[in-house]
């Protein structure tokens, strides 16, 4: 490694911890709060969800004395019922008052109906525009259906039918999901964070190294020195991934705690992220520093401010997060082909280890040889951009 590298891979890593903005946007506001404030919200999004379960459901129920059974059920089941009276006309103004409430009318021929062995009809109220009113209507839906096949089975025991009879067929899921498995369905977003975090942590250094230092009109000079230019842009792009690197692990430091405080336990869920398996994806995401450090140095050598180069690595941040995004909607495997595609092949190991499914060593190799090749690829391309005598704009 060249004096000269070294020499602008120091004047780099200075500049940066000396800029105090840039360093708290790099690596404390990215690698470490936006962990915490992403699992704070999860944590008490998981902690009302739970809260949600054991809820005692309230429901207005208007004609409780057509059908005192069915209310006294209604109790049984955790639903805090509310007795008033009243037709469909005032059930329609107590429900636009509070959007929130659920109302049940028991019309005057329900009784009737139900003593003849009939189909006795409820009209069940809720605004569906809203939220908790329609998952309160779904805990409602529930449990009349519940009732409802009780009072079956019972009338076909009263003929001297078995109640088995109208099952033509019984399912039993056998759920093979693990603990680990399920709580990607919560956590697979993770990966995103992580690479996306990783990237911006060495962006505000890359844009300085370039774009900053031609509008500085300190380029220039630099680029006289005599030494191949080369050896500066690599000097620039091992400062850049340097951060990159340090923003990795801050994150995953960061995760590693915070995920501490997630109620994954209370449903049925666990974390498979301790320490080993954090040590395991910051290795297999490593690699794809080289990609990204040199990815946004060339991106931002196409520019003339800090300003314009900001504006378009702000949307190339997004470029490695697009196969992540496509990996979820498709639901793909992991395979060998994929693995060659750096940013899916670490979002694939990083959901292979937090399920508790490690892919094969081959994979892993081939993700690490593909993600280095190309952030080798791109190094050398900055090389030649910087080459050029047109790099000083």
């Amino acid at each position: 490694m060249s004096l000269a590298l070294l020499t602008v891979f120091r004047k780099e890593v200075t500049e940066t911890l000396r800029d105090r903005r840039s360093l708290m946007s790099s690596l404390v506001l990215g690698p470490v709060f936006g962990p915490l404030l992403m699992m704070g919200i999860l944590s008490l999004s998981l902690e009302r969800s739970v809260s949600r379960l054991d809820e005692a459901v309230p429901v207005i129920v208007a004609g409780s004395d057509n059908a005192p059974n069915l209310v006294q059920f209604l109790r049984e089941q955790n639903l805090d019922v509310s007795l008033r009276e009243g037709g469909a006309d005032q059930v329609r103004k107590w429900l636009e008052q509070d959007g929130e409430q659920v109302a049940l009318l028991l019309p005057g021929e329900f009784g009737e109906h139900f003593g003849a062995g009939e189909p006795a009809r409820v009209l069940l109220f809720a605004d569906g525009s809203n939220a908790k009113a329609g998952r309160r209507a779904d805990r409602v839906r529930a449990v009349l259906a519940a009732y409802s096949g009780t009072i079956a089975a019972l009338r076909l025991q009263a003929r001297g039918i078995s109640p088995t009879i109208a099952q033509a067929v019984v399912v039993d899921e056998v759920d093979l999901s693990t603990p680990s498995s399920r709580a990607t369905l919560v956590l697979g977003i993770l990966s995103y964070v992580i690479l996306l975090v990783t990237l911006a942590g060495g962006m505000y250094l890359a844009i300085d190294a370039t774009a900053g230092e031609r509008e500085r009109g300190s380029l220039e000079p630099l680029l006289t020195a005599p030494v191949p230019r080369s050896h500066l842009i690599y000097g620039k792009i091992l400062a850049a991934a340097t951060f990159m690197a340090l923003a990795l692990a801050l994150v995953m430091v960061s995760l590693l705690v915070s995920i501490q405080r997630v109620p994954l336990e209370e449903l049925g869920m666990s974390a498979n992220l301790g320490p080993r398996v954090a040590l395991a994806v910051f290795g297999g995401t490593l690699p794809f520093v080289a990609v990204g450090a040199a990815l946004l140095t060339v991106i931002a050598s196409f520019t003339r401010t800090y300003k314009e180069a900001q504006t378009w690595l702000s949307a190339v941040l997004l470029v490695p997060t697009l196969p992540i995004a496509v990996a979820g909607l498709l639901d793909v495997k992991a395979n060998a082909v994929l693995m060659a595609v750096p940013s899916l092949s670490q979002h694939l190991l990083i959901q292979g280890l937090l399920r508790n499914e490690p892919l094969p060593g081959l994979y892993v190799a081939i993700s690490v040889a593909s993600t280095l090749a190309l952030g080798a690829l791109l190094t050398a391309l900055a090389g030649r951009l910087y080459g050029r005598e047109q790099i000083l704009g």
